[in-house]
């Protein structure tokens, strides 16, 4: 008889979830997790302490307060890495917490070492004084990735950092210059630029964030540069040079050259799946170390399921969770649903982004007519009274139903502000619901009945040419 039903890989946002909700259903789980924290990269490298660092960048920079107070206002007029690592190692510490409370109250078990395949339905955990094998019907792949490094750089994790090495840098740069514009990188460019640094971002790609709405990625990069930072697209890294301890070289592929006291190489993530032995489970990861599975997120092998970022796009903590849920219902037999069309996304640089539905390029390219309803902060009570008069709310709606199609959003609680549009996306609803409802006030909510107030006027606009037989050329 196999000692567990379940046995998960990875403690991160994906195994965690599915191994509580495997025990809810009343089976023997075990996770095994090769940290000595509980958590994955989520809580120990990725997700919280950069979301924390974030957060201690701005009180500590005093950003909020300058509309207020004056450019040349800080918090904190010497600002230490160990001011900012104050906030992240205690927020750590307190998810860790409730992340192995609630595995133990559930009546997980939690195995520390290096697990790998032994066979289809066995799991070796090595955890380096021990060898032990778990066996169970239903295995989970949750490993998540690794940081990706480019053929020609090389990472000593002093000057050249990946992410997840900025928990342990042992000082803030003059300068430091950030390889890879994908959300990672945009994030921490943005952070480590408020905080007076002299940041180059660089990426091989010619257009910044392409996944996200034209308008909001051309005002994230007119305030990325208001705050000092430079951006140099279409630059490939051809090599770092370190220069005896003095400092990095940046050569490009088209000649030109940079030097800047540290480097963070941010260039996509592989699936941490080199250790697992998967060929003796009968699996294959691809060239990035992802695995494939299908709407259910089973593998090539049925009864050996994947999620989170091992499995890519789209690779958030959020998305994971409920891939975790999905699979293990799935597995037990448990009816589940979700709304994969309305998952929400968020870039949390400053300012950040959030966003549910299609930008308008796709719209357009769909031959979808629609029109759009914006807000601005500086408009709204909440958002002069936070000091931040750089933020917008745009809601893109049919033309003919009026039903919102997507909600996008930059500025503060841009992440919590978007759950308000997918709520009522979620029930196909119109901009009718914002121009009808009532919003506290002051608040950045209001944001929604402005927006489809705007987007009512053009409505009119467009209803009273239509009325005289058209618009006219000019």
């Amino acid at each position: 008889m196999p000692e567990f039903d379940f046995v998960v890989l990875g403690s991160g946002p994906a195994g965690q979830r599915a191994a509580v909700q495997a025990a809810k259903l009343g089976r023997r789980v075990a996770v095994v997790e090769r940290r000595r924290d509980v958590g994955g990269v989520c809580i120990n490298t990725g997700t919280i302490p950069s979301k924390t660092l974030r957060e201690a960048v701005i009180d500590l920079s005093g950003l909020r307060q300058r509309v207020l107070y004056g450019a040349s206002y800080r918090a904190k007029t010497e600002i230490r890495v160990e001011d900012l690592f104050v906030r992240t190692d205690s927020v750590m510490k307190r998810e860790r917490e409730v992340i192995r409370a609630q595995l133990l109250r559930n009546g997980v078990e939690v195995v520390e070492g290096e697990g790998r395949f032994a066979g289809p339905h066995e799991v070796e955990v090595d955890d380096g004084e021990t060898l032990r094998r778990l066996s169970a019907p239903v295995v989970l792949v949750a490993v998540g990735t690794v940081p990706g490094i480019p053929s020609g750089i090389e990472v000593d994790h002093e000057n050249v950092l990946t992410s997840d090495d900025v928990l342990a840098m042992g000082r803030l740069p003059r300068s430091m210059a950030i390889v890879g514009a994908g959300i990672i990188g945009v994030e921490y460019a943005t952070m480590f630029s408020v905080l007076g640094i002299e940041v180059t971002l660089f990426d091989k790609r010619t257009e910044l964030l392409d996944m996200v709405d034209r308008e909001l990625v051309d005002a994230l990069t007119y305030h990325a540069r208001q705050s000092g930072m430079t951006v140099r697209l279409g630059e490939e890294v051809e090599r770092l040079d370190t220069g005896g301890g003095r400092g990095v070289e940046l050569v490009m592929k088209s000649g030109k050259r940079l030097a800047t006291e540290m480097v963070m190489v941010s260039a996509g993530r592989q699936g941490a799946t080199a250790g697992l032995a998967l060929e003796k489970a009968g699996l294959a990861a691809d060239a990035r170390g992802r695995l494939t599975v299908n709407e259910h997120y089973q593998t090539a092998v049925p009864h050996i399921y994947a999620v989170g970022d091992v499995i890519g796009f789209p690779a958030l903590a959020s998305t994971s969770s409920e891939q975790g849920r999905l699979a293990a219902c799935h597995a037990f037999g448990l009816p589940a649903i979700t709304f994969p069309g309305l998952y929400p996304f968020g870039v949390y640089s400053i300012p950040e982004l959030a966003w549910v539905g299609p930008t308008e390029v796709e719209l357009t390219a769909k031959g979808v007519p629609y029109e759009t309803g914006i807000a601005r902060y500086s408009e709204i009570a909440r958002g002069n009274i936070l000091g931040d008069l750089t933020g917008m709310l745009k809601l893109i709606f049919h033309i003919e139903t009026r039903r919102v199609l997507g909600v996008w959003c930059m500025g503060t609680q841009a992440t919590e502000l978007v759950h308000i549009g997918q709520a009522v996306m979620a029930h196909a609803g119109t901009l009718d619901y914002f121009v009808d409802s009532v919003f506290n006030y002051p608040t950045l909510a209001e944001c929604y009945k402005v927006a489809a107030l705007d987007g009512f006027n053009k409505l009119h606009d467009l209803s009273r040419v239509g009325a005289r037989g058209g618009p006219k050329e000019t």
